[in-house]
């Protein structure tokens, strides 16, 4: 808020966009410690999962706030590209160069976790092109000190709304096929079934699913085709390797003979 405030005061565009970027964080960082703090609930009698599941939603909201912002600011880019308006460099050149350090410190906390969780990730990623997109102010504010092109103002906020898209799309792409239950991208379905139809005895696999609990955990049900005698699988084994090898945590399988998969109404691949 106070860098929005600085950006009316020094009217420049390019820093209240920076400080809508860094606002769209701020909701971004709320939502993930709700979806943090829900997951942690125990699950219901209604909700049998759980509250893991707006993990997703989070991150879903997360990345369509951002591209709202995007719209916004790449509007008023384009209004002042047409009327260049004077702005106070010397101001935006120092609550950038603040920015940069914040969004910088602030992205590494999250470092360490970015591979295993979508809303870390997407905290990560949001931080550190907030820093870069500062540093970015900051060469604009530096230009036009030194040249007096007031146009440098917007023509950096068109990039920074570019930065953020770009930024952005890959995640909420991510997030949206979570919530429609896509197969979640570090898993591979083919990989999966590949396995469970070389273990000893399964002669075919069909109904496998495979969808995210929330952005860290992963589910699977399957149906086994054993023979006309079903041998014991030993399941705590088989859930125990779906997690080691895929990060699969909660499986669910069941085993059936010959008899049992002609009268399985879910046989077909495409039925559901």
């Amino acid at each position: 808020m106070a860098e929005i405030g600085f950006g009316f005061t020094a009217n420049s565009v390019a820093l209240i966009a920076d400080a809508v970027h860094n606002l769209g964080d701020v909701l971004g960082l709320l939502l993930g410690w709700a979806a943090v703090w829900l997951h942690r609930r125990p699950p219901t009698v209604r909700r049998t999962y759980g509250w893991g599941r707006f993990s997703i939603l989070a991150a879903l909201a997360n990345a369509a706030i951002l591209l709202v912002s995007v719209g916004a600011i790449g509007l008023e880019a384009l209004r002042r590209l047409q009327e260049p308006a004077p702005v106070s460099s010397v101001t935006v050149m120092l609550i950038a160069a603040i920015g940069i350090l914040v969004n910088g410190g602030s992205a590494l906390l999250f470092l360490r976790g970015r591979h295993e969780d979508l809303n870390i990730r997407a905290q990560y990623l949001h931080l550190a092109a907030d820093a870069a997109v500062s540093f970015g102010v900051v060469l604009a504010a530096l230009g036009m000190r030194l040249t007096g092109w007031s146009w440098l103002d917007p023509a950096a906020s068109l990039i920074i709304a570019f930065v953020i898209a770009h930024g952005t799309w890959a995640a909420l792409r991510e997030a949206s096929d979570l919530v429609m239950d896509a197969v979640p991208a570090n898993v591979s379905r083919a990989a999966v079934h590949d396995w469970l139809l070389a273990l000893p005895g399964v002669t075919e696999v069909h109904d496998l699913h495979i969808w995210a609990l929330s952005t860290t955990e992963t589910a699977l049900t399957a149906h086994l085709v054993c023979g006309d005698a079903p041998q014991d699988r030993r399941p705590h084994d088989l859930a125990a390797e779906l997690r080691r090898r895929f990060g699969i945590g909660h499986a669910t399988v069941q085993i059936e003979s010959d008899a049992d998969a002609a009268l399985c109404r879910l046989r077909p691949n495409d039925v559901v």
